[in-house]
């Protein structure tokens, strides 16, 4: 279990960063278990709220590896970033999201919630789940499959459950991942868990013979719609102002600005309809709390969480009027900052330029990003570590 501050990510990062290469490529499918898991980060969480960037970490894998041996790992960092590009040029999803979600029972998923189901390892990964707020990625996608395809529960009760469990919960890449087990999100192409598939990658732990649906077919709800176009992102003004960081970017420092005063704000109980589990909130907390420290820390001072009420009197009382927040993207926060009244303060929403280069890639397809991701690292001048192009 990984604290949720930036140095023990950091620190994490540097001592993962031998494996980014071929270990990670031929191990990153395999699930051991809890505490037996050596060739994926598990450092989705901090990357998830930012503590440390998608940026940061590419950068430490390919000043350690060759890029053929780094490929695999650059791409599924990628996948992060197309994922939340994905849902930022069609915020609809969203919303048609959440309004299934009010529209179905979550009574009909009380056994498969409670680990009660007697598939023992859909069991065990609620159990896990629960406990931990973390499943390798591969077990998510099993776990998926079983609930929609065997279990024959509404899939986005599913995407509410891991938001409420997971520390890395993320509007994005959850919702989005759900919708491509179902088959909705590349339409008529669903993810089967198969038996042999959960024997081989965990290594016999589990090897659930015949209690799986493995001929179901995909889901028949709409795909996605057309991508629009990047919402606009605020210039950072000049002068003094207050930064207001939330749980989607807690490593955020704007340019050009004199910095006088630090807040934030997080909303744990708004990222499903079963609100956050202990764990889940708690590492959202922990987070947020080493994200306002490290901030503070360059002006001196003390942090303050507020409430969403709360922020203009705040600046105010800081002798300002204009308050820089880093973007929110789709999702809970943005939900919530959405007509927010701050009394007379002027909020700027501030978009890392990684976010805006990167996200507008996410138009279609995966690998149509995939291919550009050589430009992308030369664009953010990635590659002046290592040597020769990443192989597209």
């Amino acid at each position: 279990m990984i604290e949720p501050t930036r140095a023990a990510a950091l620190a994490h990062l540097a001592d993962f960063t031998p494996r980014m290469g071929r270990d990670y490529a031929a191990g990153r499918n395999a699930d051991p278990g809890p505490g037996a898991r050596t060739a994926v980060t598990e450092l989705s969480p901090h990357i998830r709220h930012r503590l440390i960037t998608e940026e940061e970490v590419v950068r430490a894998c390919l000043a350690r590896h060759s890029p053929t041996a780094a490929l695999k790992f650059v791409q599924e960092m990628f996948w992060r970033t197309y994922w939340k590009g994905y849902l930022e040029l069609r915020p609809q999803m969203w919303t048609d999201y959440k309004g299934w979600v009010a529209r179905v029972d979550p009574a009909v998923a009380a056994d498969a919630m409670a680990g009660r189901t007697g598939i023992a390892c859909f069991d065990a990964w609620v159990a896990e789940l629960k406990t931990q707020g973390y499943l390798h990625n591969h077990a998510r996608m099993w776990f998926a499959s079983i609930w929609i395809f065997t279990l024959r529960l509404p899939w986005v009760l599913g995407a509410e459950f891991f938001l409420a469990h997971l520390k890395d919960g993320d509007a994005a890449s959850n919702t989005l991942s759900w919708r491509w087990v179902a088959g909705i999100q590349t339409p008529g192409r669903n993810y089967l868990a198969r038996a042999e598939n959960i024997a081989r990658y965990t290594d016999g732990r589990f090897h659930p013979v015949g209690e799986l649906d493995e001929h179901a077919a995909p889901l028949t709800e709409p795909g996605p719609p057309p991508p629009g176009m990047l919402p606009p992102a605020d210039p950072a003004p000049t002068g003094r102002v207050a930064l207001l960081l939330h749980e989607d970017d807690l490593s955020f420092w704007p340019s050009g600005c004199d910095v006088v005063g630090v807040g934030g704000l997080c909303f744990p109980a708004e990222r499903s309809i079963f609100a956050a589990s202990p764990v889940a909130r708690d590492f959202t907390i922990g987070a947020l709390a080493d994200g306002l420290r490290g901030a503070t820390a360059r002006i001196g001072g003390e942090p303050v969480r507020l409430e969403l009420e709360d922020v203009g009197a705040w600046a105010r009382g800081l002798g300002v009027r204009d308050v820089v927040m880093p973007w929110s993207p789709v999702g809970w926060t943005a939900n919530m900052l959405q007509g927010a009244e701050l009394d007379g303060v002027r909020l700027h929403r501030v978009r890392r330029e990684w976010d805006s280069v990167c996200w507008p890639q996410a138009r279609a397809g995966f690998f149509g990003m995939a291919k550009k991701i050589p430009f992308l690292l030369e664009r953010f001048r990635l590659t002046e570590t290592t040597q020769g192009a990443l192989p597209l």
